[in-house]
C-alpha cells in the first residue's frame, strides 16, 4: 500500500536524494519534535562516512527551515540512519547537531582517510573486496558475492564460466553458470529477482547472459533452469534511445551531464525534442543558468550518435527549474531529417508490418517502469510472422502472468490492423525455458482449420530467431520441394481422372444392358423388335426372381413356426401376447448374450459377482460401498419403438419424445385414467427422479397406490414442456400434480433451443396445433354442418373406382399362388424382430462403452424402464471421467451461452403457469443437485439469478419451488456426470421428495 508524504517530507526527500546520490525510492525522512530522522537504504548498504560527507557538506548551504513549513518548529538535530533494503534494523546510525557541523566535517573526514589508508594496508573490506572482483569476473568472487544474499535462504552457490558455440556464429562466447544447491526446492519466483538484480548490478563485460541452475542435494536432475539477459544497463538504454524513447534519452544525457552539474527534462512534442538544461542542484536558486556553449558540446554528439528514430529535430534551452521563459534556445537537425529510413516513427513502422519495431513497442508497453528493466533484465518479447499468423513469446525472470499481458498485447495488435495478419497467438515462459507456460490466441478475422494448431517452440535466447517456430505437425516432410499449391493441383488431376474413369464404366455397364441408349443416337436404330426381345428377356429375370424371393421367404417361414406342441409347453400364459413375447425374447437374449460361457448354478447373494446390477461388467474404479437405489425394472426400449412405430400420431422429430409418448398412450389405454404424479424435465428429469422409489416412499408416509410416471426429454428447455403438457397430452390425460425437475440452463433464453427448433418444424408438432385449434372450434360449428359433412364421407367410401376392383381380384389370384402371401404379417413380424435385435446389441454396446466412463450420446442411447426412468448405476468419478471429457468452465458452456431467464423460456413458463391454474393442477419445480466440479464461480452466478427469478414466481397459487441445487456437491456417487444423477441419487431425492410436507401429494 503506498503511502502519499505531506509536501514537506517529499521535499526533503528530493534534498537528501540530490545531496547523496541515493534515489528517491531509497529514502525516507521523519520529524518528531525537534528532531530529523533520514533513513538512507539500497540493495547494498550505503556507505557510512561517504554518505555522511555528503549530507554534511549539504547541511552547510542548507537552512532545513525553508524545506520545511511555517508551523514546524526549528529543527536542532538530524539522525541518519543506514541499512539494506529488506533489512529489518539499521546497520549504522549517526547524530548530527546542526549547531556543530564543521566538528562533524572533520570527524567524517578523518575517518574516510583512516579508511583509506586501511584499505591500502589490509585491502579493504570483504564486502568490498567481493563486489570489486565480482565486478572483474572472477567466478570464485561471484560466488561469494550472491551467497551473501542466498546463504540466508539455505541455499549455496557455485559459479562457471563455459564456452558455448551459438547457432550461425563461427566463434565461441562465455556462458556464466551458477549452480544453486539446497536441501529443498526453492520457488523460482522466490530467487529469480533477486539473483538477476545482483548480476546485473556488477556490469559484467564478455557475457551476454548467465544460466542459474536449482538442484536439490541428492537428485540427479535439476529442479528448474533461468536465465538472466546480462546485457549491460547502458546497451539497453541506447537500443531503447535509438527508438526514440524519451525516458531513455533523458536517462543518458543525464549521466553525460552529470559531471557539468547539469540536471536534464526532455519532452516530445509531434516529431521535435525538447531538451531543457536546468542546474543540478539548487535548492536556494543561486546556482547560475548552465552555459549554452558547453551543454551543446556534450548533447549534440550524444544525439547525433542515438539518431532517434522518428524525431526529426531537437529544441534546446536553458534556463533555471523555476522560470517561465527560458535564457536560451537552440535548434538542431536529427539525422531523421537527412535520411528517410529514419523519418517514420517505430508506430508507423509496426503499421506496415516491420518486426523490430513491434518487438521495441510490445517490450515498452510491457515494462513501463524503466528502473525496473534495467534492474532485472524486463519482459523480453520475441517475435515471428508465420502461416499469416503473429506468434509473440514473453519471458522474464518470473514468467509473466497471461492477465498482466495478454489483453494489453491483443489490443496493440488490434490497433496496428497489419494486413496479412488474421490471428495472434501468445505465450508467457520463464526465461531460459523453451516450452511456454501458458499461451492465449485471438482470432483477428474468420479462421478455418481442419487440423488443431501446433503449440510453437521457442528458442531460449534471441541468437536463435530464425528457429523460433516448428513445423505445425510432428509429421516428416517426404518431398519438401513440394508446394501446397503442387500437391493441391495434384490430388484435384487425380481426383477429376478417378471421376471421368467410373463415369465411362457405368456408362458402358448400362449401354451393354440394353435399358438404355445413347442420348445422340438415331430413332432409326431403335427398331421394334430388338425392344420387345429386351422386354422378354427382363421380364423373365424379373419373375425368376420374384419366385425364387416367395420361395425362400416360405422356407423361413416354415422353420420358424413352431409346433403346436412346443409352442403350448414355451408360450407363458398372458394376456397380452405382444408384452409376452417381447419380454421373453428379451430375457433369453440377454441370457445368451451374458451367461452363455458360465456355470448354470447361481451364485450366493453375499458372493461378489463380475457384473453389477445393470447387467453390465463392473469397472475398476467402482466403488466398493453399496448405495441404496430401488430394483432395477424392466427395459422398455424395444416396446417403446414398437409402440411409435405403430402410432397413428406422426413424429415429433425427437425420438425420445416419441417413445415416452407412445409408454404414457399405453399406460393411459392399460390403466384407463392418468398416473397421480407425472415427472417431466429434460435428461436431469430423466435419470434425477426414480418412480418407483417415489411410490414406494410416498406409501410410507400414508398415500399408498400412487401411480407415478416420468416423462423426461433429454435437452426439453421450458418450450419444449409447455408444448407437451398443453399441445401433445390432452386435459384428461394429465395427473393432478406435475414435478418439474430441471434446473437453469433450461430457462436460458439467450441460447439457442436446438429441441425445440427440431421439434416445431416436425409434422406433429403442426398437427397438434391443428387438433388444438379444431377441438376449441368444435363446439361451435351447427349441427347441419356436421351432418353434411358425415354424409359427404359416406358418399366418397361408396364410389369405389375400376382399379380398386382388378387390385383385389389380382390380390386374390397371388395368394392363392405363392405361398409367403398369406403369412405376409408373420414376415413383417420376423423383420421387426431382426431390427429390434440389432438395435438391442448397439443398445448393449453403447452400455458397455458408459462403464468405462463415455459421452451422453451413448448415454441417451440406454434402455429406460416402462415408468419412463433411465437408471444409470455408474457413478461419477472426477479422476477417470475427465480424461475421456474436457473440463468446460462455465463462461464456455453453450447451455449458460448469453444467460438471461427473460425471453422465450420465461413466456413459455408463463403459459404452463396460467394453463395449470386453469386445470387446477399444482405444479412444482425442482431444482435439481449438482456438483460442486460443476458449479464454478460463473455457474453460481447463473445459478443465483435463476434462484431469484423462481422465489419471485413462488408466489402464484398452485405453484412450489423447491431448490435441491446444493444438497449433495461432494457426494459423487450420487452423479453420474458433473450435471445428472444416476439411480442412486435417484432414489435419494425421491426420498427426499416424498417427504416434503410442503409438496400436495394426492390422496387415493
Amino acid at each position: 500500500m503506498k503511502t502519499v508524504l505531506p509536501d514537506r517530507q517529499q521535499s526533503l526527500v528530493q534534498w537528501v536524494s540530490q545531496a547523496t546520490g541515493i534515489n528517491t525510492f531509497g529514502v525516507k525522512v521523519r520529524l518528531r519534535g525537534n528532531d530529523l530522522h533520514i533513513l538512507c537504504e539500497g540493495t547494498e548498504c550505503p556507505q557510512r562516512w561517504r554518505t555522511l560527507s555528503d549530507l554534511l557538506q549539504a547541511l552547510q548551504q542548507t537552512n532545513l527551515d525553508i524545506l520545511t513549513s511555517s508551523e514546524q518548529t526549528s529543527i536542532y538535530q538530524v539522525f541518519v540512519y543506514g541499512r539494506r533494503k529488506g533489512e529489518q534494523r539499521p546497520s549504522w546510525c549517526h547524530r548530527v547537531h546542526l549547531n556543530q557541523i564543521d566538528k562533524h566535517l572533520d570527524q567524517v573526514q578523518q575517518a574516510l582517510l583512516a579508511d583509506s589508508e586501511k584499505s591500502k594496508q589490509s585491502g579493504g573490506a570483504l564486502i568490498v573486496s567481493n563486489e570489486s572482483l565480482a565486478r572483474q569476473g572472477n567466478p570464485e568472487a561471484i560466488a561469494r558475492y550472491l551467497s551473501e544474499t542466498l546463504s540466508t535462504l539455505g541455499v549455496s552457490v557455485q559459479v562457471k564460466i563455459k564456452l558455448y558455440k551459438p547457432k550461425n556464429s563461427q566463434s565461441e562466447e562465455n556462458r556464466l553458470w551458477i549452480f544453486c544447491h539446497s536441501s529443498y526446492s526453492p520457488d523460482a519466483s522466490l530467487l529469480a529477482e533477486p539473483i538477476a538484480q545482483k548480476l546485473r548490478y556488477l556490469k559484467l563485460s564478455g557475457y551476454q547472459d548467465a544460466v542459474i541452475v536449482s538442484q536439490v542435494s541428492g537428485e540427479t536432475a535439476p529442479d528448474w533452469l533461468l536465465r538472466v539477459d546480462l546485457t549491460p544497463p547502458e546497451v539497453m538504454l541506447k537500443e531503447w534511445a535509438r527508438w526514440g524513447d524519451i525516458q531513455a534519452i533523458a536517462r543518458l544525457l543525464t549521466e553525460v551531464l552529470s559531471g557539468l552539474k547539469v540536471g536534464v527534462q526532455v519532452s516530445l512534442k509531434e516529431s521535435t525534442l525538447h531538451i531543457f538544461c536546468i542546474p543540478a542542484f539548487d535548492p536556494l536558486g543561486t546556482a547560475p543558468i548552465p552555459d549554452k556553449v558547453v551543454c551543446l558540446e556534450a548533447i549534440l554528439p550524444q544525439l547525433e550518435a542515438i539518431a532517434p528514430q522518428g524525431i526529426l529535430a531537437a529544441t534546446i534551452y536553458g534556463q533555471k527549474a523555476g522560470d517561465k521563459e527560458p535564457t536560451w534556445i537552440d535548434w538542431l537537425a536529427l539525422p531523421a531529417a537527412k535520411y528517410p529510413a529514419f523519418a517514420l516513427s517505430p508506430l508507423d513502422l509496426a503499421n506496415t508490418g516491420d518486426e523490430p519495431a513491434m518487438v521495441f513497442l510490445l517490450e515498452r508497453l510491457l515494462n513501463p517502469d524503466l528502473d525496473w528493466r534495467l534492474l532485472t533484465g524486463g519482459i523480453r518479447v520475441l517475435l515471428l510472422n508465420k502461416n499469416r499468423l503473429l506468434h509473440i513469446m514473453c519471458d522474464a525472470p518470473v514468467c509473466p502472468q497471461r492477465q498482466q499481458v495478454a489483453s494489453k498485447i491483443t489490443q496493440f495488435i488490434r490497433q496496428l490492423k497489419i494486413s496479412g495478419i488474421m490471428g495472434v497467438r501468445i505465450y508467457g515462459r520463464r526465461a531460459g525455458n523453451k516450452e511456454p507456460f501458458w499461451h492465449y490466441g485471438v482470432d483477428l478475422e474468420h479462421r478455418q482449420r481442419l487440423v488443431p494448431e501446433a503449440t510453437p517452440e521457442f528458442a531460449a535466447t534471441s541468437i536463435y530467431i530464425n528457429d523460433l517456430v516448428t513445423s505445425e505437425t510432428s509429421e516428416p516432410i517426404l518431398r519438401p520441394d513440394l508446394t501446397t499449391e503442387e500437391v493441391q493441383n495434384f490430388v484435384t488431376e487425380v481426383a477429376r481422372d478417378w471421376i471421368a474413369t467410373a463415369s465411362s464404366t457405368a456408362r458402358k455397364f448400362l449401354l451393354k444392358s440394353q435399358l438404355f441408349t445413347e442420348s445422340n443416337e438415331s430413332a432409326e436404330a431403335n427398331h421394334d423388335v430388338q425392344g420387345i426381345k429386351i422386354a422378354l428377356v427382363w421380364g423373365t429375370l424379373g419373375l425368376l426372381l420374384t419366385l425364387q424371393t416367395d420361395w425362400v421367404l416360405g422356407r423361413i417361414i416354415a422353420l420358424n413356426t413352431p409346433t403346436p406342441k412346443v409352442a403350448s409347453a414355451t408360450l407363458p400364459s398372458s394376456s397380452s401376447e405382444q408384452k409376452a413375447s417381447l419380454t421373453s425374447g428379451k430375457n433369453q437374449t440377454e441370457k445368451t448374450t451374458f451367461f452363455s460361457s458360465t456355470s448354470k448354478t447361481k451364485s450366493p447373494p453375499n458372493q461378489s459377482s463380475v457384473f453389477n446390477a445393470s447387467e453390465f461388467t463392473q469397472s475398476d474404479d467402482t466403488p466398493k460401498n453399496n448405495l441404496a437405489a430401488a430394483p432395477l425394472k424392466e427395459k422398455a426400449t424395444a416396446t417403446a419403438i414398437l409402440l411409435a412405430a405403430r402410432s397413428q400420431m406422426p413424429s415429433f422429430n425427437v425420438r425420445q419424445l416419441d417413445e415416452q409418448l407412445a409408454l404414457y398412450k399405453q399406460r393411459l389405454a392399460r390403466t384407463g385414467s392418468p398416473p397421480d404424479v407425472l415427472i417431466i424435465g429434460s435428461s436431469r428429469a430423466l435419470r434425477g427422479v426414480d418412480p418407483a422409489a417415489l411410490s414406494k416412499a410416498l406409501a410410507t408416509q400414508g398415500y399408498p397406490n400412487l401411480d407415478v410416471f416420468n416423462f423426461g426429454i433429454n435437452g426439453a428447455t421450458a418450450q419444449v414442456v409447455d408444448f407437451v403438457i398443453r399441445h401433445v397430452l390432452e386435459p384428461s390425460e394429465l395427473p393432478k400434480i406435475i414435478i418439474w425437475a430441471d434446473g437453469a440452463r433450461a430457462f436460458n433464453g439467450g441460447r439457442e433451443d436446438i429441441t425445440f427448433k427440431s421439434l416445431a418444424a416436425s409434422v406433429g408438432y403442426k398437427q397438434a396445433f391443428q387438433k388444438t385449434a379444431t377441438t376449441a372450434n368444435s363446439n361451435d360449428l351447427p349441427e347441419n354442418t356436421v351432418n353434411s359433412e358425415e354424409q359427404k364421407t359416406n358418399e366418397e367410401k361408396q364410389e369405389i373406382s375400376t382399379y380398386e376392383a382388378v387390385n383385389q381380384s389380382l390380390n386374390q389370384a397371388l395368394a392363392s399362388v405363392s405361398s409367403s402371401y398369406q403369412n405376409r404379417d408373420q414376415i413383417k413380424s420376423l423383420l421387426q424382430k431382426q431390427l429390434l435385435l440389432f438395435g438391442k446389441n448397439q443398445t448393449v454396446a453403447s452400455q458397455k462403452q458408459l462403464t468405462d466412463g463415455t459421452s451422453d450420446e451413448s448415454i441417451s442411447q440406454q434402455a429406460v424402464d416402462f415408468d419412463g426412468f433411465l437408471p444409470l448405476s455408474i457413478r461419477f468419478n472426477p479422476a477417470r471421467y475427465y480424461q475421456k471429457h474436457s473440463r468446460v468452465p462455465g463462461n464456455y458452456d453453450n447451455d449458460y451461452k448469453s444467460f438471461q431467464v427473460e425471453g422465450q423460456q420465461d413466456t413459455a413458463f408463463q403459459e404452463v403457469l396460467q394453463f395449470t391454474q386453469s386445470q387446477k393442477i399444482s405444479l412444482v419445480f425442482v431444482n435439481m443437485p449438482l456438483t460442486a466440479d460443476y458449479l464454478d464461480p460463473v455457474r453460481k452466478q447463473y445459478e443465483q439469478q435463476f434462484q431469484q427469478y423462481m422465489l419471485r414466481l413462488a408466489t402464484n397459487p398452485n405453484f412450489i419451488y423447491r431448490d435441491l441445487s446444493q444438497q449433495w456437491p461432494k457426494v459423487n456417487d450420487f452423479f453420474s456426470d458433473p450435471s445428472h444423477l444416476n439411480r442412486f441419487g435417484a432414489y435419494e431425492v425421491s426420498k427426499k421428495l416424498a417427504n416434503d410436507p410442503m409438496i400436495p401429494w394426492p390422496v387415493k
